[in-house]
């Protein structure tokens, strides 16, 4: 029996699949038309090409497997197009979760988000019991996989034996696209952030959330959400590791609330006429503001996983950015 892995070809997916692969697994992945594979170009997995928009394409994809990791998703924090956010996030995923559960596999891990637990503020260590308050901020990809983890747990009371896992802020090597998390860090060494808010994050490096992947489906209560997150810090924290580990000044303005929400709006003006994403979004700002910091101890002590200290992540992830001319060699 094999295992599929959807989204094979992206930051989490291929290093999903590159951990299977370790333990000896027959792994599947699934690409798009024109998906840039080269996370994946050099494993051994078998390449389909499919859509969770399209059930045929996920009916076939599935076929022969007992084990589901979907992490297809489409993320981003802006886009000229919204639509794509509810047709693939939520209806992408009922498409493939409910085709599992007709075809009997043996366990599914589906990848959320810390968005749907929401950003409730510096200093208070919320876990996945959290109510999210996502609404405000406008960002249609949190509400978007909070609207798809409804459904998910609608198809997992019907019998799919399924874990959620929800991933915070994912940094590491290999992200080809870049992420926005990938890009906020590659914006601070090229110096194009203009400057930071208060704000709080949890930050989690993306070969950790892969293994957290692997230990959710061994170990994972069946209806059960994993927190996959490590460091709890400032932004202000954060920009300043990523200047101090690539030799760069980071960025010193502290911008008031107003103004930058001002420029995300700007940012947003500018990306519609040159259609590249915005430098930060007016959704970003707004959540930014409103501070994420989570307690993780739940995937810690049920799954067993294990964090890497956040600098050497950051380390790691400069390194990869710069050897692959995505930021200036020093």
């Amino acid at each position: 029996m094999k295992t599929l892995v959807t989204g094979g070809s992206g930051f989490i997916g291929s290093t999903i699949a590159r951990k299977l692969l370790e333990k000896g697994i027959d792994v599947r992945v699934t690409i798009r038309e024109g998906s840039d594979t080269k996370n994946i170009d050099t494993l051994d997995v078998e390449k389909v090409y499919g859509d969770i928009r399209d059930t045929n394409s996920i009916r076939r994809a599935l076929k022969g497997c007992d084990t589901l990791y979907h992490v297809a998703a489409y993320f981003a924090h802006w886009s000229p197009n919204k639509k794509l956010f509810y047709d693939i996030n939520v209806n992408g995923t009922k498409n493939i979760l409910g085709e599992a559960l007709s075809q009997g596999l043996e366990k599914v891990v589906y990848t959320s988000t810390s968005n749907t637990i929401g950003s409730h503020g510096a200093g208070n260590f919320v876990t996945e019991d959290a109510r999210f308050n996502g609404w405000k901020t406008g960002d249609h990809y949190a509400i978007s996989k909070y609207l798809a983890e409804i459904e998910a747990k609608k198809i997992c009371d019907r019998g799919l034996p399924l874990v959620i896992v929800n991933p915070t802020l994912v940094i590491g090597v290999r992200d080809i696209k870049p992420t926005p998390s990938g890009a906020m860090i590659v914006d601070i060494v090229n110096k194009n952030m203009p400057g930071y808010i208060d704000g709080a994050i949890n930050v989690i490096d993306v070969e950790d959330v892969a293994q957290g992947h692997l230990l959710a489906a061994q170990k994972g209560r069946i209806g059960e959400r994993y927190l996959l997150g490590n460091e709890n810090i400032s932004v202000r924290h954060f920009f300043n590791l990523v200047g101090e580990i690539s030799g760069v000044k980071s960025p010193r303005l502290r911008l008031p609330y107003r103004v930058a929400l001002t420029l995300g709006y700007l940012f947003e003006l500018g990306a519609r006429i040159t259609k590249k994403p915005p430098v930060v979004s007016v959704s970003q700002v707004i959540i930014g503001n409103m501070g994420e910091h989570f307690n993780t101890s739940k995937a810690v002590n049920e799954l067993g996983v294990q964090l890497t200290p956040i600098k050497k992540t950051i380390e790691n992830t400069v390194r990869w950015f710069r050897e692959n001319g995505y930021i200036n060699k020093l």
